[in-house]
């Protein structure tokens, strides 16, 4: 088996997507994923089956700037050619946007040295009619100032077990934060992570907190005894999916 995969192509692809219409990333029974989506417009562009490794999995809503994805294939297609021939298979709301040759070893989840998420708050009036499945609709006067200044306080190593939504058991709840950045755009806010890790919904739970913060129903002093106490139940709401965006993974 070990012969047969050394002889193929490990491709790496970068991709970007619409989560709205999917059941997200993960290949699912009954649920059409972005994963399985995927997977069949390579099969049928690379004439052989093949098994598609995310870096990640993504929730139900949840969008993608940069996923990072391998599959090994025998096909003799130039690499460059690739993203054209599998962007013309694809639906709309899917894009590979690069492809490119890696090691024999590469692989796209335990390869990875971490990652960037972006979540997008739209802090208007009204609702978006447009961008309804792109940010989530938060109407109340926020305090960015207070916000920026909770965020600084994720950085660097900490225990997020406070910051963590139950259903996936891990070992090992430590991440380390490189960068935690805040700015606003008119009614836009944008709240962009990068780390080594994040544990299941732990950036929805970080943005609801500093919703909390914005709105003078938790201080910055609360914030830090969140993180060092790690009480799940003191922290913000769990924010919907469809402000999330995955925007790099790193290697």
């Amino acid at each position: 088996m070990n012969n047969q995969r050394s002889e193929k192509r490990n491709i790496k692809l970068v991709i970007e997507y619409d989560g709205t219409g999917y059941h997200g990333w993960q290949s699912q029974i009954n649920a059409v994923s972005i994963q399985d989506t995927l997977e069949q417009a390579i099969t049928k562009v690379m004439c052989h089956p093949v098994i598609l490794i995310g870096a990640g999995r993504t929730d139900a809503g949840v969008h993608a700037f940069g996923q990072a994805a391998n599959f090994f294939t025998s096909s003799k297609i130039p690499t460059e050619k690739i993203p054209y021939a599998l962007n013309s298979a694809l639906p709309d709301d899917i894009v590979v946007r690069e492809a490119h040759i890696v090691s024999q070893e590469f692989h796209s989840r335990y390869s990875a040295k971490g990652k960037k998420y972006r979540y997008i708050i739209n802090n208007s009036t009204f609702p978006s009619a447009l961008e309804r499945n792109r940010g989530y609709y938060c109407p109340y006067k926020l305090n960015t100032g207070l916000m920026e200044e909770a965020l600084h306080l994720f950085r660097g190593e900490h225990d997020f077990k406070g910051f963590m939504a139950a259903g996936r058991p891990v070992k090992d709840t430590i991440r380390n934060i490189y960068e935690a950045n805040l700015w606003q755009n008119n009614n836009r806010i944008v709240i962009e992570v990068s780390g080594n890790g994040f544990l299941y919904n732990m950036v929805r739970i970080i943005v609801g907190t500093l919703i909390d913060v914005g709105r003078s129903k938790l201080s910055i002093i609360d914030v830090e005894r969140i993180l060092k106490e790690g009480d799940r139940s003191k922290a913000g709401k769990t924010v919907p999916p469809q402000g999330l965006y995955l925007v790099e993974v790193y290697y």
